[in-house]
């Protein structure tokens, strides 16, 4: 007979690992052997990837952010030599986020490359039905992975912030950024709106990442030592965030405002999804719609984009123009009297004395 863990240890593990404890950390707490630890947060990642590619797929979502979040395996990357083993190193997480649902759309865990970069962003598309405005910092690689995908229609901005200006760095440079950046906003392709071009919130999610998930904390010795587990690790967080967590301001969870799902679900559910998912096909990119907007829009040939409408505003949506107000007359011209003659002065010896060409008299 195979020696099964209770569920209920499983729950209390699975919920250890949700609040960001490390695995000896969640040993302790719990009285489960580290190994058995290691090898349910393995089960639980692959588990929420199978999960995700079958909720998360055919979303309509009009606004996007990405960004990367700098994580490594076992040693830093300053520290590899050519003696390590594949996956030994960098660890960057990619995250892709609706910006109205803040549903994490799509990760990739990897190095960051190009090769990683279009991965991540062809995952994005799969999952999408309309033509979003995207928005990224400035990473290069983002550019021809979103053109490739996207096409060059596609409405995407990166947003560029500022941090320092000259050579001085200072000691907490990496972890205290001054408050009041200055962001600069560059269009890639198509027209997108600067106005909602921003990263803010999928850089505040990251926050609360590294927060959930003990792999990522900074300057700590709760890092990963293997790079399936740190993508599992990932993988089991984003999905827990999608679907447990009550975003404050929407008052619900992601997955509900993105239509996902229709309640919010518990650990124990979580934990009944996360083992018993079967495996499934990964989502296919199908083709895109136009999002909606005020002006018609017409796709064009051979999946260049779109023919979207301009139209100029009526004479109920014009400003009224202001009728020019008439010039006040001009005041009269007072005549000023001439200044009183001045009596002569005697000057002494060391007195400058005007030259008598300079008078008017001469």
């Amino acid at each position: 007979m195979a020696n099964v863990l209770p569920a209920e240890k499983r729950l209390r593990v699975l919920a250890a690992l949700l609040d960001g404890n490390s695995e000896r950390a969640v040993e302790r707490m719990t009285e489960v052997n580290r190994e058995t630890v290691g090898r349910l947060s393995l089960a639980f990642g692959r588990g929420a990837e199978r999960l995700h590619d079958r909720l998360v797929r055919d979303l309509r979502t009009p606004l996007i952010q990405v960004d990367e979040i700098f994580g490594y395996v076992q040693k830093k990357p300053a520290r590899v030599t050519e003696k390590d083993a594949p996956g030994i190193g960098e660890a960057y997480t990619f995250v892709a986020m609706d910006t109205l649902s803040r549903l994490v759309i799509a990760w990739r865990v990897g190095p960051r490359d190009q090769e990683t970069t279009d991965a991540f962003i062809a995952d994005v598309r799969a999952r999408l039905l309309v033509m979003p405005q995207i928005t990224s910092d400035g990473f290069a690689p983002y550019c021809s992975a979103i053109g490739k995908e996207f096409g060059r229609s596609v409405d995407y901005m990166q947003t560029v912030k500022n941090y320092r200006s000259g050579s001085y760095r200072g000691p907490d440079h990496r972890y205290e950024p001054p408050r009041d950046p200055f962001i600069t906003k560059t269009t890639v392709y198509g027209a997108p709106d600067a106005k909602k071009a921003s990263t803010a919130y999928v850089e505040r999610q990251n926050g609360t990442h590294r927060a959930q998930n003990g792999r990522m904390r900074r300057l700590c010795y709760a890092f990963s030592k293997k790079f399936e587990n740190h993508r599992a690790a990932a993988s089991l967080h984003y999905v827990a965030y999608n679907l447990c967590w009550v975003v404050k301001t929407l008052r619900v969870t992601p997955a509900i405002q993105a239509g996902v799902t229709d309640h919010v679900w518990g650990v124990d559910e979580l934990l009944e999804a996360l083992l018993t998912e079967p495996a499934g096909e990964a989502p296919k990119a199908q083709p895109l719609t136009h999002r909606e907007s005020s002006a018609p829009a017409r796709k064009l040939p051979s999946g260049r984009g779109w023919l979207r409408l301009v139209t100029e505003p009526t004479p109920a949506q014009k400003r009224p123009q202001r009728a020019p107000e008439p010039n006040p007359p001009a005041p009269p011209v007072q005549a000023v009297p001439p200044p009183p003659p001045v009596a002569p002065v005697q000057l002494d010896l060391f007195s400058w004395k005007p030259c008598p060409s300079d008078t008017p008299e001469g």
